[in-house]
């Protein structure tokens, strides 16, 4: 008996790691918590039709919890399971499907502006044990440090009224506002439920359903092979977190009554971008040759990271920690990942049903005509 115990907490060990590093496809499902919670919820979704939402929608009801998400009602309709009840109004001022209910905890997964979480929250209070509030890493002002922790220094609002902010002023700010306003809608969250307030500050989130494209690029741009740029070196850093393991853990946060702020990306290890482009090319059979060009040469080129080269940041000066956030708190309350091969074989597959002109154009990355060009002038390039 002692043997086989040691035997399956090795096993353990080595599947945990490796599931982290992304390295054995297929094992992940010996992490999905499949099954009832110790104890039914009722969870207010506040959203759940966008990225996460239906993740943590469907999560919920298969674990035996009582689900209701409020909305607009335009975005994906229909597509949530019949078992969710919906409830229909706008965090603009209607929020009168709210009043006279009663929640074990609320989910507030698309707010950027702190008065839609003071809104609500003065709705919700004495309604809603907890309040879990989906924020970002972001909120973070220096990126300078490899290791940063959830006591990083915060971005600063400084604009004149906080609670006067718009959608459309966030946009016209080029969404420099955003870091800060998501700053100031966590301590609304922490205001109104004082020691109850869960916020989670997810990093770069990736897989099936992402409109940015920001993953999505590499896996399309794999998958049809040849000579592929790539950014700075191989051994640079990268995090980000596949939407499904960060819905079902945002769950699982709720069933134990976690409260406090965690960040939230991945995976368990660090993970380089050489490494993370391999994987995507096992993963796709592709017989892509990647080239790789410098930071220097690629913003000399006008080839920005992060946008023409998604995922990748430089690992230098403001951006050294960047991809290099501490996840240790959120590994201690059991955040675990999808191998790279289940999130690139799943958002290719995600993407492959989109419409003809949705395919046509990534919303991310550069198009096959600039990125040949870049690639020229690589190897025209006096050594």
């Amino acid at each position: 008996m002692a043997k086989n115990r040691r035997d399956f907490l090795k096993l353990s060990a080595l599947v945990g790691g490796s599931v982290g590093l992304g390295l054995m496809p297929g094992v992940s499902d010996l992490f999905t918590f499949t099954g009832k919670a110790a104890k039914p919820l009722r969870i207010l979704i506040l959203g759940g039709t966008g990225f996460t939402g239906p993740f943590q929608v469907r999560y919920a009801l298969s674990r035996g919890h009582k689900v209701t998400v409020f909305n607009r009602g335009k975005t994906h309709p229909g597509e949530l399971p019949k078992e969710a009840e919906q409830l229909l109004g706008d965090r603009n001022g209607q929020l009168d499907a709210l009043k006279g209910r009663k929640w074990d905890v609320c989910i507030d997964i698309p707010t950027t502006l702190p008065v839609w979480v003071r809104d609500a929250a003065q709705v919700l209070q004495g309604n809603v044990d907890r309040y879990v509030f989906i924020s970002t890493i972001s909120t973070y002002s220096d990126n300078s440090k490899p290791g940063m922790d959830e006591s990083g220094p915060l971005a600063e609002y400084k604009g004149t009224d906080a609670m006067k902010e718009t959608p459309q002023t966030l946009a016209a700010s080029r969404f420099a506002l955003y870091g800060p306003l998501k700053v100031l809608s966590e301590k609304e969250a922490e205001k109104w439920f004082p020691g109850k307030a869960l916020i989670i500050r997810p990093g770069l989130i990736v897989g099936p359903g992402d409109e940015t494209d920001r993953f999505t690029y590499w896996p399309v741009r794999v998958d049809r092979g040849g000579e592929v740029l790539a950014p700075g070196a191989p051994t640079d850093p990268v995090q980000f977190i596949d939407a499904r393991d960060l819905a079902e853990w945002t769950i699982r946060m709720v069933e134990q009554g976690a409260a406090g702020t965690f960040n939230a990306t991945g995976p368990k290890s660090k993970l380089t971008i050489g490494e993370m482009l391999d994987g995507i090319k096992q993963a796709t059979k592709s017989n892509a040759q990647f080239t790789w060009a410098d930071a220097d040469f690629l913003a000399a080129n006008k080839v920005r990271a992060w946008s023409d080269m998604p995922v990748w940041v430089p690992p230098r000066g403001g951006s050294a920690g960047f991809s290099a956030v501490s996840i240790k708190k959120a590994l201690d309350k059991g955040l675990t990942f999808r191998s790279i091969t289940d999130t690139t074989r799943a958002t290719l597959d995600w993407f492959r049903k989109q419409s003809v002109e949705r395919r046509a154009k990534l919303k991310s990355g550069l198009t096959a005509e600039r990125e040949a060009e870049v690639l020229a002038a690589w190897h025209a390039r006096k050594v």
